[in-house]
């Protein structure tokens, strides 16, 4: 069984630690177990509980009614939110079957929760404002961490095929305008913000060159000595120095000064970036693309 700590669920719920201790003693909403030295710990259940009390808390739901409430009407009500005009209540509702299904190594409700979306919202209002935002919240854009829980290598893997069969159901880009050029650099293997922004753009009609996971500078160079893209989108997760980030951005941009450059990724490793062209952009979510779009 997998144990959690209490940072664990706040990271994955979204309510606060000392929320969670408050709710404990005050309402009994979830019982941690206790190690040997009194730290406390969840299981995969109360987690999911959690989520679900997090969905309703967000949803006009007071917690002294939630605490009230029977294991049935509880799990009423959550059903219900799923059949609410598509929404923030939906949404949210959508977000914590998705990690439901993580943490139980359940495909087949994330497959259901998945197709249950599209049907009501549509496949890209989907990926936009439930798959991104379920991503976000566990890490799984940019979770480079070995010993992150294995539930969510799982659903890493769930995910990222589920995007690249999108991709798949999409017809050939007829536009003749803008070109995107899509890689990671050298080392970088977590591709699941790269393939989610290739999804959006072959949506939006926008001709993509996909290269994948840690392509050295020297085949980027020698593709940009074949075409001309009006865009190169990159994304930086795995652990660097910011000056590595720095230089192999503004080299690029030196070398493609007819493209705009945008970088993404983990935002804790560009706290430091001197980047020197003016032809670099960064990309900050999915709202951030959208926009540009």
């Amino acid at each position: 069984m997998t144990e959690y700590k209490i940072h664990d669920l706040e990271r994955l719920s979204g309510i606060k630690a000392h929320t969670i201790r408050i709710w404990e003693k005050r309402y009994g909403l979830i019982i941690p177990s206790r190690t040997a030295t009194n730290r406390r710990y969840y299981s995969s259940e109360q987690l999911i509980k959690l989520l679900n009390i997090s969905t309703l808390a967000s949803n006009g739901f007071k917690i002294s009614a939630i605490a009230a409430l029977s294991d049935e009407d509880f799990a009423a009500h959550i059903v219900r939110l799923h059949h609410q005009p598509a929404g923030d209540a939906a949404c949210s509702a959508y977000i914590s079957k998705l990690a439901e299904g993580m943490l139980g190594y359940n495909e087949q409700l994330i497959e259901d929760t998945f197709a249950s979306a599209a049907r009501e919202m549509g496949f890209f209002s989907t990926i936009t404002n439930v798959v991104y935002p379920f991503l976000a919240k566990t890490g799984l854009l940019w979770r480079t961490d070995k010993a992150s829980p294995i539930q969510e290598h799982f659903a890493s893997c769930v995910i990222r095929r589920k995007i690249i069969a999108a991709i798949d159901t999409l017809p050939l880009p007829l536009n003749s305008g803008k070109t995107y050029l899509l890689f990671l650099p050298p080392n970088e293997w977590h591709e699941t913000g790269l393939l989610l922004t290739n999804y959006l753009l072959r949506s939006r009609g926008y001709r993509t060159i996909y290269l994948g996971q840690s392509v050295p500078y020297e085949d980027i160079n020698a593709v940009l000595k074949d075409i001309r893209p009006d865009f190169i989108v990159t994304f930086f997760t795995a652990p660097r120095p910011s000056s590595e980030i720095s230089e192999e951005l503004n080299t690029m941009a030196a070398i493609a000064p007819f493209a705009t450059i945008y970088y993404a990724g983990n935002s804790s490793l560009f706290e430091d970036l001197e980047l020197s062209a003016n032809n670099i952009a960064y990309l900050n979510g999915i709202n951030a693309l959208l926009d540009h779009l």
